[in-house]
């Protein structure tokens, strides 16, 4: 396994360009949240149809879902899967159907070789067709298992081979979304917020105020060219195991303050497939959340402010906060091994600059200057040891004990706390890259990261699209076949733990909801009860 990657070119920054398009008078921004793992093209213009692009076939209508629909479904018999589930085409037989469609290509699977790459059309569409899981993206998305505005009125955005933009897609069925991802084949799509209409007849509404975002789940973003001022190891799109320690603080971080400050319990990650990762927290009572309140959270987890430039980036008020103390023990021990050892930022005299400007004595300052200057190559480790041992051998007769342990916890934060992309999380009508899409430099998959063992995460050796479907063609069935479901293609290959992950918190957030659909009802029959 490689130590590090670059990419093919290093003037590549992976930058996405900015599609803006105006909603109820505020100006929306869509980065690869359409956050930056993107090319830099201009995008043309994103509100087009599909006929704009040369795809023929009409639009699918959206149909309204009756309730009384209510046959009792027990939610783990809804991820079995079936022989005919064409969502999961096994690659057994020769008599394998795939949904029909005017432009899709035939099920067979393209033999990858050393030529093969992640952009090349043939390879995301076996992708597609027989790896990426559209059953549970939609249950994820919908709730439910019976169909919904909370699918059908949600914006999909698709990114273009051409570097056409489409915004304000939506479907009523994973089926279609399937269907013209395999039409359009974009090299990735985002998932945006369910509307209060279905956002393809937003042009039909007499009044354009009546177009609005009703509901998405809340989400965070961290990349890791945001640590490029403290990470020694890479910069720019540049990643490897000591640097992807930022995004494993990040998600300890974060994770615990959502679940035990907030109450959420649906949050999931994900790898972004190239320097950073993402956090969807789906409850219910965060995708209901408004704009205010967004801001509200995003502002109460932002620690680090200010950019690249050189200053003081962390002003927490003592006492500190719970939240800020719970990150502190958290953080300490990935300060020593992660920061200190693995990134020694304060090698240099011009690094050890920065952490004298962040000691409050300047007594205390001239005299670990003067050492350290004295003692060229001293680690990072060391010189955070000199900090205390010339303290207490009396170097500065003013000393402030308790401003200088202050300072040490400050420095401490701004090394090791997670570096949001803030104004992702601040606004409910931003659109994020879909879990499962391929990242189209690195050819990995966006896989998502079990919190409880973020540590064990690798990101790179995540699986990529060109070497899962040489995985499908070298897999052999086992000697003795256990009778029935075939065994999905999916199955065969190392994305299997990521579907499987992806699945069980499915089913969870679904019994939950039905939970309290269920317990809504009583209380709703109850109340007409009691009023007759």
């Amino acid at each position: 396994m490689p130590h590090s990657e670059s990419p093919t070119s290093a003037s590549s920054q992976d930058e996405t360009p900015i599609a803006q398009e105006t909603v109820n008078g505020d100006t929306q921004s869509s980065e690869n949240t359409l956050t930056g793992d993107s090319t830099g093209e201009e995008m043309v213009d994103q509100d087009m149809t599909m006929e704009d692009v040369g795809v023929q076939g009409e639009e699918a209508p959206i149909t309204q879902v009756k309730e009384e629909n209510k046959t009792e479904v027990k939610l783990e018999d809804l991820f079995a899967d079936f022989e005919s589930d064409e969502e999961f085409p096994s690659s057994n037989g020769n008599d394998v159907k795939i949904s029909s469609s005017p432009l899709e290509a035939p099920s067979s699977l393209v033999h990858v070789g050393p030529s093969s790459k992640a952009s090349d059309v043939d390879v995301m569409r076996s992708f597609y067709q027989r790896l990426f899981p559209w059953r549970y993206l939609f249950q994820w998305l919908n709730h439910s298992p019976t169909p919904s505005n909370d699918f059908g009125h949600r914006e999909f955005a698709f990114t273009l081979q051409n570097d056409i933009y489409l915004r304000y897609q939506s479907f009523p069925t994973s089926d279609l979304l399937r269907k013209d991802v395999l039409r359009l084949m974009p090299s990735r799509f985002e998932i945006g917020p369910v509307y209060t209409t279905n956002p393809r007849d937003r042009k039909t509404l007499r009044k354009a105020t009546s177009f609005k975002p009703l509901a998405k789940e809340m989400c965070f973003d961290i990349d890791l060219t945001d640590y490029d001022d403290i990470r020694t190891c890479c910069d720019k799109a540049n990643i490897c195991n000591k640097c992807w320690q930022f995004i494993t603080m990040a998600i300890k971080v974060i994770d615990v303050a959502l679940r035990e400050d907030f109450g959420f319990k649906h949050i999931m990650w994900v790898y972004s497939g190239r320097r950073g990762a993402h956090a969807w927290v789906c409850d219910k009572k965060a995708r209901n959340m408004d704009d205010q309140k967004r801001r509200a959270i995003a502002g109460y987890l932002e620690v680090i402010k200010g950019g690249a430039q050189g200053g003081k980036k962390v002003n927490v008020k003592r006492p500190l906060h719970p939240h800020v103390a719970r990150s502190l023990d958290i953080l300490r021990t990935h300060f020593q091994s992660d920061i200190l050892k693995d990134q020694d930022p304060w090698e240099t005299d011009e690094k050890f600059d920065h952490l004298l400007s962040l000691l409050p004595d300047r007594t205390l300052n001239e005299a670990l200057k003067k050492k350290w200057s004295s003692a060229p190559g001293r680690s990072s480790t060391a010189k955070w040891a000199d900090i205390d041992a010339l303290a207490k051998s009396g170097a500065s007769k003013t000393l402030d004990t308790r401003a200088l342990k202050e300072a040490k916890q400050d420095i401490v934060l701004e090394y090791t706390y997670p570096r949001l992309d803030i104004e992702v999380s601040k606004k409910l009508n931003h659109l994020l890259k879909s879990p499962f899409v391929v990242h189209p430099k690195t050819g990995r998959v966006c896989v998502p990261i079990n919190p409880l063992k973020c540590e064990d995460f690798d990101p790179l050796s995540v699986p990529t699209v060109t070497g899962l479907l040489e995985e499908i063609d070298e897999w052999t069935a086992p000697e003795v076949e256990k009778e029935g479901k075939p065994v999905q293609d999916w199955e065969k290959t190392s994305l299997k733990p990521y579907v499987e992950l992806f699945r069980s918190f499915v089913l969870g957030l679904m019994r939950d909801e039905k939970d309290v659909k269920i317990k809504r009802e009583r209380e709703e029959n109850e109340a007409d009860a009691m009023e007759f």
